[in-house]
């Protein structure tokens, strides 16, 4: 009797996978499973075995890709995390755009779904705990319209969690994200030479690597994982200790004034500075990564001192 031939490897789509995360995900996903893109972004430095589709995850072109391909995967990587000096929020985008792909995985069999959240969701506040558990209420500034989006989008992905217990759905929420290749809104702050820092306030932070990330991206896509899980790296510090580390000068500011000014700075480009993220210079906002490390098995692979200097 013939050998059984085995079964190739289902298709896993990424979506924004033209940006740095993406692309990065793909180099380490394709030599493993056949990798469909989705990003209306050009794809440079593509592998030659990975199809890519420069479309709107929210036009009927998105959906042919999951009604003409047997897909294992999905991994949602393509949320707008800038933050715009209009003030206008990326809530189509990022809430319909997501609603629209889960709908797809639904009616098409998808087996593993994986979903980029965000520890910012939790929001920095007084009344924090030390570290907060993933079955935090998810407490984020809702006077800023990219948080309420956030945690609007992070709970339509709860629900279809519940929704659709024969899908493996996996909701990760990284604290802040860095890297040499990172663009986001914690990078760009502690990329300033000289950062704003509200006097009197020094909150501890966590910080995670860029390639931690995609560890525990890789180990959501196994078999049997679901859940939400806080993603966090080796340890935290003091903000004061990490702007020491990378060598900047922080400019002090009262706290009554740093509003007022930083958001005038913000709307004239005279700054880079969210003035949204302000709480997060005056509270601390930490999370517990127990439940990663047990049902996931992630460790960070890189120090503390690493990954602060992954910024650099």
């Amino acid at each position: 009797m013939a050998p059984k031939r085995s079964e190739s490897p289902a298709p896993v789509v990424i979506t924004g996978i033209a940006g740095n995360l993406g692309r990065a995900l793909t180099r380490r996903l394709h030599v493993r499973f056949p990798i469909i893109g989705i990003d209306r972004r050009p794809f440079e430095g593509k592998p030659k075995d990975v199809e890519h589709h420069r479309i709107d995850v929210r036009r009927r072109k998105a959906e042919d890709i999951f009604r003409a391909n047997r897909v294992g995967a999905l991994v949602h990587l393509g949320l707008v995390h800038r933050p715009s000096r209009s003030g206008r929020a990326h809530r189509d985008q990022n809430v319909v755009g997501t609603m629209k792909l889960l709908e797809y995985c639904a009616r098409y069999g998808v087996r593993k779904v994986v979903l980029l959240s965000s520890a910012y969701a939790y929001g920095a506040q007084p009344t924090n705990p030390n570290f907060l558990t993933e079955d935090a209420p998810l407490g984020g500034d809702l006077g800023s319209p990219e948080m309420r989006a956030l945690i609007e989008w992070d709970m339509h992905a709860q629900s279809f969690f519940w929704k659709h217990p024969r899908i493996e759905t996996v909701i990760l929420r990284p604290v802040h994200v860095v890297g040499r290749s990172v663009r986001n809104a914690p990078s760009n702050y502690l990329r300033l030479t000289h950062p704003p820092t509200l006097l009197g306030f020094d909150p501890m932070i966590q910080l995670l690597h860029e390639e931690d990330l995609l560890q525990a991206i890789g180990l959501a896509l196994e078999p049997g994982r679901r859940g939400v899980f806080n993603v966090v790296g080796p340890g935290e510090l003091p903000l004061s200790r990490v702007l020491r580390e990378l060598g900047r000068t922080p400019v002090p500011i009262p706290h009554f004034l740093a509003a007022p000014v930083l958001r005038q700075m913000w709307r004239l480009g005279l700054s880079d500075f969210y003035p949204g993220d302000l709480p997060h210079l005056r509270y601390a906002c930490m999370v517990d990564g127990r439940r990663a490390r047990e049902e996931l098995g992630f460790r960070p692979e890189h120090t503390l001192r690493e990954t602060i200097r992954a910024i650099l």
